[in-house]
């Protein structure tokens, strides 16, 4: 028999053969086990990722179900207000004709740095300092010696214009506090020749002191109204008013919010009708409680044995669609009967029909009006022409705070702006006025006619309802124009309402503006304060009035500009941004024949500027089918500050497609001087476009 070899060539290949075989075998499951770790951490990760999904969609729908929440709460928290008014207004304070007195307190008078005497030089640091001999050393000190008594002269000639302006600043102080001084005791005199009427019993002086505590009353939200017309009947010693009452909006629509997962929205909860009916009519007869607790409280001179409140709406006559003031509440309160009287505990309406056997509206919210008792302008005794609140706050030049003046001399004050601007204009009666404060006429040949102006008297932003119920005062009344005048602001919605229409809207800002052109007095929040420095006289302005033919409805708007590069989107001036922040250039009312304009103080444009551009556009929101080609016969009237023209400058007319133009620039030139280039480029995409070509981002 053979043996078998175990050595030789082919065992060793063999033997590198199956080591081979070994390493495949242990790559591959080196791959399987890097597989299956890959996997792993993939199945890890997907995991995490689920869960943070999980986690986030968890969190939105606590944000939203905490925002739905949170808005109930204040649906909660306004209708317990609005429940609890009678209760939370019993419990303020009495009003005292003492509380019209104003402190002899005056801001002391504070310079500021001006009150600090400037530094002198000092001598020991002007020593020149021993570094040789003979005449180098005295050459030094010479010089040292120069540089102390210069430095001294200017520290000395500094000092002496501090106490120059420091003593110039005081006699504008002492000035200002005589003044403020003077106006103090006087309005203090008045209040005592008020006391003094109250006591004796004057009618004008009760009727004025009684609407006063009315105005001032601390029980009363912000957010209701307070508009009121007195007179005292003397030999009853009864007060006969009127009193507005709020509007069935005040009363929360919603109920409930809460949030939909499903659809990922949040869904109101419409409250039931006769909830908030029920709602209203109590707020309506608390309202008539609370004004007759005020003013039983203020009587503490014991003029009023009864009062006779008549609670009125202004709103649409259901029967005419007019406006109209509209009673929902009447009532006859003798003082002993109020007295015994727990308005902690009572029930509104049973007190208010059952006990005084008032009346009131079964169905307020339909605008179902009630008879009224007996009205001020049919009191026998001599009535005050006008209820007059405590007089509006002044500032150190006499300007009145528009906000704080009683709502009726407001309206004057309105009435007599419209009559410094060459009309005639009368503030309506109180009863009856259609919506209507002011009645104007103007004159003019052509572009004149009736006005009727609607003033509101307000602190935040003017509801677009305000504007459309003037408009429609405006049709039923037949009159040429209608003007809406606030102390405060309009939206993009009342502004882009009145496009096309026979409407103006006058802002706070404007208002205020107006004034002081014509001669009058006015501005808007506190202003007690004690002068400052004199500041730089107001630099010459113009003002560029724009018309066009065609009904077509347009912005104008101005571009502050480096080449043609807008300064910033500050200085772009269109309705939603109507002045620069320094004031240069400002939207102002414009005058007929002009459909625009706007009030440019050339001089006082900013150093960097060098181009002002006029452009237009359509607002797609009123015309969005509409183009320029109905922009034509366009010019832009150049009027100095007194209103006296001073030229005419010519602009392209606009063309199909384009809804963007611009009219023209003016360009300063070399010598400081400002020329107009007449424009013409046109922009299919709106302002958007036109805004955009000047370097603003429209996001």
């Amino acid at each position: 028999m053979t043996r078998r070899s175990t050595s030789g060539p082919i065992a060793v290949w063999a033997e590198m053969q199956r080591q081979q075989q070994r390493q495949q075998d242990a790559q591959q499951r080196a791959r399987a086990q890097q597989q299956r770790e890959q996997e792993r951490r993939q199945r890890a990760y997907e995991r995490d990722m689920a869960r943070q999904n999980r986690e986030r969609q968890a969190a939105y729908r606590q944000h939203q179900e905490a925002e739905a929440l949170r808005r109930t709460e204040e649906l909660d928290a306004r209708v317990a207000a609005l429940g609890g008014l009678l209760a939370t207004g019993s419990r303020a304070p009495a009003f005292r004709a003492a509380a019209l007195r104003r402190p002899e307190r005056l801001q002391p008078f504070a310079p500021g740095a001006l009150a600090r005497p400037l530094p002198m030089p000092d001598p020991q640091r002007y020593q020149a300092q021993a570094g040789g001999w003979g005449r180098a050393n005295r050459r030094a000190q010479e010089e040292a010696q120069a540089r102390y008594a210069r430095d001294l002269a200017a520290a000395q000639a500094a000092e002496a214009q501090r106490q120059h302006q420091l003593a110039d600043y005081r006699r504008q102080y002492d000035r200002w506090a005589a003044d403020q001084l003077a106006e103090i005791r006087r309005h203090n005199a008045g209040v005592e020749q008020l006391a003094e009427g109250l006591r004796g019993g004057d009618p004008d002086a009760v009727a004025q002191y009684f609407s006063a505590a009315l105005y001032a009353s601390t029980a009363w939200p912000e957010d209701l109204p307070r508009q009121v017309d007195a007179a005292y009947d003397a030999g009853a010693r009864q007060l006969v008013l009127t009193w507005e009452l709020p509007g069935y909006d005040v009363v929360p629509e919603t109920k409930a919010v809460r949030y939909m997962p499903s659809a990922d929205r949040l869904k109101d909860t419409a409250r039931p009708v006769a909830q908030r009916r029920a709602l209203y009519r109590d707020l309506l007869a608390q309202c008539v409680l609370l004004a007759l607790r005020d003013l039983f409280a203020a009587d503490g001179s014991g003029a009023l044995d009864s009062v006779e409140l008549n609670g009125f709406v202004d709103d649409h006559d259901p029967a005419t669609g007019r406006e109209a003031r509209i009673f929902l509440a009447a009532v006859t309160a003798g003082r002993a009967a109020f007295d015994a009287l727990d308005l902690v505990r009572l029930s509104a309406v049973d007190c208010l029909v059952d006990v005084f056997h008032g009346r009131l509206s079964a169905r307020p919210d339909q605008r179902t009006a009630v008879r009224p008792g007996r009205l001020p302008d049919e009191v026998g005794a001599p009535a005050a022409p006008a209820p007059v609140a405590p007089p509006a706050p002044v500032d150190d030049d006499g300007e009145p705070d528009l906000f704080a003046m009683d709502p009726l001399v407001f309206e004057e004050l309105v009435a007599a702006l419209f009559r410094a601007m060459g009309m005639e204009a009368v503030t309506t009666q109180r009863s009856g006025d259609g919506g209507v404060d002011v009645d104007a006429v103007d004159p003019t040949p052509i572009r004149g006619g009736t006005i009727v102006v609607q003033v509101k008297r307000y602190r935040h932003t003017v509801q677009p309802t305000a504007v459309r119920d003037l408009y429609g005062t405006v049709q039923h009344t037949g009159a040429n124009k209608g003007v809406l005048v606030t102390t405060s602001r309009f939206g993009n919605g009342s502004h882009t309402f009145v496009r096309g229409k026979p409407l103006e809207l006058v802002s706070g800002e404007q208002l205020v503006e107006l004034l002081h052109q014509h001669g009058l007095r006015g501005r808007l929040g506190p202003g007690d304060r004690p002068p400052v420095p004199a500041a730089p006289p107001t630099p010459d302005h113009n003002v560029l009035g724009v018309s066009w033919a065609g009904r077509v409805a347009l912005d104008v708007c101005a571009l502050v500009c480096r080449g043609g590069t807008v300064l910033g989107d500050d200085h772009f001036v269109f309705y939603n941004n109507p002045r620069t922040p320094d004031g240069t250039v400002a939207a102002i009312p414009a005058t007929a024949p002009d459909k625009a304009a706007l009030r440019v103080a050339f001089d006082a444009l900013p150093a960097a500027a060098d181009r002002l551009v006029l452009a237009t556009a359509i607002d797609p929101t009123v015309n969005p089918d509409a183009d320029l080609s109905g922009f034509t016969d366009a010019g832009i009237r150049l009027l100095d500050a007194s209103g006296a023209e001073q030229g005419r400058l010519d602009v392209s007319d606009g063309r199909p497609g384009e809804t963007a133009l611009v009219l023209g620039s003016f360009r300063r030139r070399a010598g400081g001087d400002w020329d107009f280039v007449m424009g013409g480029k046109g922009y299919t995409g709106g302002l958007e476009a036109l805004i955009r070509d000047h370097g603003i981002e429209v996001s």
